[in-house]
């Protein structure tokens, strides 16, 4: 269920009269128009049909004509979904909107519910230079969590986890998918329907979002590949200019597609990375994106034997940040209660590379308060041959000292003690 289905279930169980407006991305102004007045007619307001055949010129008069009809002796809702799509049509309509909403919607019992996917461009509506600053109420709606993603399909919490990864827990993707279903069992079905929420919900999505900058599609698609530095994405990417792979960067980074990441120790670093933020994009842009042609002529049997192939590799390194979100969280049985960040660590030669390191602040830390590694194996528990090389990353850590404890995140376990061993079950509790 995603946010517009939410919005569509509140109206329904609150009994409220409503107008629902849908923008499209692939509108103009004078569409959204003649839209919105067809969403206004086809609604249950009892004088809305009146308004049959109004053709108004510009966002002032149709709201105008929206109040006209609005009842003001029971309360009623006024939906504009994808609104990020009508201010990109119409960089006039937020504060024609605002203009309405002061001297007239807000005389009425009517609630307005602006919708949008762009988290960011929506966050900004309410900056204090924007028309509607402080006059609204934000709620994000965020993906299900791991926790969510156990309940939802009866899974152990380990195999939670691949699901999360897969899914991202979004609804629409974990509704068709089966409960008690293992992620490899799930994906088998996907790649022999070329209509699975699991391959065109991230195709639509960045559709939307990126219509016309190819660029940014063809850098999004390098991370996605694995690449993690600045120098290999460009070099991914096609060899792009340092000036058009920057602003594709900043791009995705402000759309929050991408996140920059840089190492967590006492030490200042320059090293930056880049990741895909959301698993399920990460998941797609790694194995169905780039084969969607293959799976569209019903050859999905070569998609999943790649998909198998590298599965142990590409999970392990995809859980990490998941990993790191959930130490943070977790109240009980994880990190020190003064650990005000969890993060990573690396050189440019990647020797060494530390998957945990908690610190009483970030992305510079005055303390280090713990250093891990995550072992994320079905058959491999952390072991003395691991126990080496973390303490050894230890001394290398700027901040670390051997007094800096020891954690293993291990989806087997551990064999050594010496260190704090933390599995799937307790690490799924940061969410519940």
């Amino acid at each position: 269920m995603g946010k517009s289905r939410l919005v569509e279930e509140f109206i329904d169980r609150a009994g409220l009269l409503s107008v629902f407006f849908t923008a499209s991305a692939q509108s103009t102004a004078e569409a959204d128009l003649r839209l919105f007045m067809e969403a206004v007619t086809a609604s249950d307001v009892p004088e809305a049909q009146a308004l049959d055949g109004q053709v108004p010129q510009n966002w002032a008069a149709a709201f105008r004509l929206l109040v006209s009809v609005l009842p003001g002796d029971r309360p009623s809702v006024v939906v504009l979904d994808e609104m990020p799509y009508l201010i990109k049509n119409d960089p006039g309509f937020e504060g024609t909107l605002q203009a309405v909403f002061d001297r007239e919607l807000s005389r009425k019992p009517v609630l307005l519910l602006c919708v949008g996917s762009d988290l960011a461009m929506m966050e900004r509506l309410n900056d204090y230079d924007r028309p509607f600053h402080q006059r609204g109420t934000e709620m994000v709606v965020p993906p299900l969590t791991p926790a969510d993603v156990a309940e939802v399909l009866a899974l152990e919490p380990a195999e939670a986890f691949d699901a999360y990864l897969v899914s991202g827990g979004l609804p629409l993707v974990l509704e068709e998918w089966p409960r008690g279903a293992g992620a490899l069992d799930y994906l088998a079905e996907v790649v022999e329907d070329p209509t699975s929420a699991a391959i065109v919900s991230a195709e639509r999505s960045l559709a939307a979002e990126f219509p016309a900058d190819a660029q940014a599609r063809l850098v999004l698609g390098a991370i996605g590949a694995g690449e993690r530095t600045h120098t290999l994405i460009g070099r991914a990417a096609g060899g792009l200019p340092a000036t058009s792979l920057n602003r594709s960067l900043q791009l995705l980074v402000a759309k929050r597609v991408v996140e920059v990441v840089v190492p967590l120790s006492t030490r200042p670093s320059k090293e930056t990375r880049y990741y895909v933020a959301d698993p399920h994009l990460r998941f797609w842009l790694a194995f169905l994106g780039p084969h969607l042609p293959e799976i569209e002529r019903g050859r999905g049997d070569l998609t999943l034997a790649r998909i198998r192939r590298s599965w142990t590799s590409w999970r392990g390194r995809a859980v990490e940040p998941v990993v790191r979100d959930a130490l943070f969280r977790m109240r009980e049985g994880g990190l020190s209660d003064d650990t005000g960040a969890v993060g990573g660590y690396w050189t440019r030669t990647n020797d060494p590379e530390i998957d945990i390191v908690g610190a009483d602040r970030g992305p510079v830390a005055k303390r280090i308060t713990a250093i891990g590694s995550v072992k994320w194996l079905e058959n491999r528990p952390f072991d003395f041959h691991d126990l080496t090389r973390l303490i050894v990353h230890r001394s290398q850590l700027p901040g670390a000292d051997e007094s800096t404890p020891l954690v293993a995140v291990a989806r087997s376990g551990s064999t050594v003690a010496g260190v704090r061993t933390i599995g799937p079950e307790e690490l799924i509790s940061a969410w519940q």
